[in-house]
């Protein structure tokens, strides 16, 4: 049997845009006052989970998320944002202290996770867009698997870049015994969680993902496991209990 990992997706907390019920898409929104506090409490729910990486996507709102959430973790470890790639950025924002990496969480930032890309309805009230084009095609462009709203992405292409990242730069930490947390956005974690429990397009139509709410999935070298979130946290609290 291979190493056991934790991989722990999390939808972001409410967004100013998801309050006033806007479609938002690739709009870099912040949370509100309600997703503060959604991902404080998630931080509870998931503060004795050793994570050894953080990835998030390139929007503040899961960014966010991400950091309230480790504020509450009991080690206390300070997340590190990494910038590859990005000249002087990489090049002076490295750290030269070997004990402080020890106190630290790498923080992974890709694109590839982003929410949904939801083209011209970005920025449109969600009823005033029912009430344009009718309710029936509005719950095409939100729901369906292989259709995109005008000028943007279906949950069909954004698994096409999701997925791939994940097997590619994700999959081989957690093979490695790495415990992961996934900050991102509901379309991007439902690709997700699409793989992992190998549903079919039908099947991913009813998948919903709350904000704020972690879910937790067990690899162990032969396949994924779902488990309840708050099974996996009292594993790792009882762990620290007995070290």
């Amino acid at each position: 049997m291979g190493k056991k990992a934790a991989l722990v997706l999390l939808r972001h907390g409410q967004s100013e845009w998801n309050k006033q019920n806007l479609f938002t898409g690739w709009v870099d929104i912040p949370l509100s006052d309600v997703g503060i506090q959604e991902a404080f409490a998630a931080g509870e729910r998931i503060s004795h989970i050793p994570f050894q990486e953080i990835f998030v996507s390139s929007l503040i709102r899961a960014q966010m998320t991400a950091m309230i959430v480790m504020s509450k973790h009991h080690l206390g470890k300070t997340p590190i944002m990494l910038h590859p790639g990005k000249g002087k950025l990489q090049e002076w924002s490295k750290n030269y202290n070997p004990k402080s990496k020890d106190t630290c969480t790498p923080v992974h930032v890709a694109w590839e996770l982003n929410e949904r890309m939801y083209g011209e309805l970005q920025g449109f009230d969600k009823d005033e867009m029912r009430k344009k084009y009718g309710e029936e095609q509005v719950k095409i462009w939100r729901r369906s698997f292989d259709v995109p709203p005008p000028k943007g992405e279906s949950l069909e292409i954004t698994s096409k870049r999701v997925i791939p990242y994940f097997e590619k730069n994700i999959f081989p930490l957690i093979q490695a015994g790495h415990n992961i947390l996934i900050s991102a956005h509901g379309n991007s974690l439902r690709s997700i969680v699409m793989f992992l429990e190998n549903l079919s397009k039908e099947e991913v139509l009813s998948l919903e993902i709350a904000t704020g709410d972690p879910l937790c999935y067990r690899y162990e070298g032969t396949g994924w496991g779902k488990e309840s979130i708050d099974a996996c946290q009292n594993e790792y609290r009882q762990a620290t209990q007995n070290e």
